[in-house]
């Protein structure tokens, strides 16, 4: 292992070697001196080569040659200093850009003065780009910390708060009886939103999907409402479902995710005695569930956001969730390849469609989708 070690260090010192260059004005400097030899190196070259060509114009104006061939030297040289400064300025105000990059400062832009189809004018477009991708991971970043803080602390107080009143005593049975269901409500949010941010961040790592296998998608719709079922039935909601028989391959538990998010979304949102619809159709292209509520429905500007981190567009809602649910939905709906649509208006309800590409079993299967209509309604 040191043997590999000492290896490793020799080559990096290999990468590593020749002259320092510690910054651009050194490289100019460089530059124009090496054309400055260069050229006077031409001049001496050429006053030989007349010499022995036309000795005679040499003889009589040799003055005259030499004093033109330096002129063209100074002239060469200024020329070769303009130009190598033009040629580095892209450079330089790269550096200077990176430099405020690195300390935090995302809204720089270099002016993209070259032609768009030029290396220069690629790289400078990329770094612009860059930069502004940055700035908005950023904002992302610092607007997740503030919602997570928040949404984090909110239960935490309200555990301490309600623990040191039990502490204190002095309560009836009953206000004791409230302040225990009080406390292990919230700790159950907390344990739901440690679990949430913990499967968001697992899915936004993830890039393959692994576990695929077949399974019916209409008898997992009705297991996830099953898993619901002390929330639709305390509120007395109305559900109607009308699935296909279908067959799909993904992985199982991944997309149950979807269905307990929404199905949950829709009835929390309606209001009792309401009514919740899922239809499912299946064809040889893809696999369309549309999930239907009677609650108090969505403007534009809430449906523009409800799909981000910690977004709770119902605030009089939000001891009750936590605006992870549906981000964890948009995921998986991605990883699918597929895509969710949402249709809403205030006090009319709101529709979720989501559509899912037909995906054959990794091993090979390419079994086929079978499909009858069955509609029931569960009241």
């Amino acid at each position: 292992m040191k043997h590999k070690e000492v290896i490793r260090k020799q080559k990096e010192k290999r990468l590593h070697r020749g002259i320092p260059i510690k910054s651009l004005r050194m490289i100019l400097t460089f530059f124009v001196l090496f054309v400055m030899l260069v050229t006077v190196a031409l001049t001496v070259v050429i006053y030989v080569v007349l010499e022995l060509i036309a000795p005679k114009l040499v003889q009589y104006g040799t003055v005259t040659v030499v004093s033109i061939l330096l002129a063209s030297s100074a002239l060469g040289t200024f020329l070769a200093a303009v130009v190598s400064k033009w040629f580095l300025s892209p450079l330089h105000d790269m550096i200077y850009a990176t430099d405020k990059i690195a300390k935090g400062d995302f809204k720089v832009q270099l002016k993209e003065n070259f032609d768009a189809a030029s290396e220069v004018g690629i790289l400078q477009r990329s770094f612009n780009h860059m930069a502004r991708e940055l700035d908005g991971i950023e904002m992302f970043r610092k607007d997740f910390i503030n919602n997570f803080s928040h949404e984090f602390k909110t239960p935490i107080v309200s555990i301490r708060g309600f623990a040191h009143q039990l502490q204190a005593g002095g309560l009836t049975l009953e206000e004791t009886q409230e302040y225990v269901d009080i406390i292990a409500s919230e700790s159950d949010r907390l344990a739901k939103m440690a679990t949430n941010v913990l499967l968001l961040s697992k899915l936004e790592n993830q890039r393959i999907v692994t576990d695929k296998q077949y399974f019916d998608l209409d008898e997992q719709l009705r297991t996830c409402l099953l898993l619901l079922e002390k929330q639709w039935t305390d509120k007395e909601i109305e559900l109607e479902l009308d699935l296909d028989s279908v067959a799909y391959c993904f992985n199982e538990d991944m997309l149950s995710e979807v269905w307990i998010n929404l199905f949950g979304n829709a009835i929390k949102f309606t209001p009792s005695k309401g009514k919740v619809a899922c239809t499912l159709r299946g064809n040889a292209e893809d696999v369309k569930v549309c999930i239907s509520d009677t609650g108090k429905g969505m403007s534009e500007e809430e449906i523009s956001h409800i799909f981000e981190k910690f977004y709770q567009g119902d605030r009089s809602h939000g001891g009750e969730g936590n605006g992870i649910g549906l981000t964890i939905v948009g995921r998986i709906v991605e990883l699918c390849g597929g895509k969710i649509q949402v249709e809403s208006r205030p006090d009319m309800g709101s529709v979720f469609t989501v559509t899912l590409p037909k995906i054959h079993h990794p091993d090979g299967d390419t079994r086929t989708l079978f499909m009858s209509s069955k509609k029931e309604t569960t009241v």
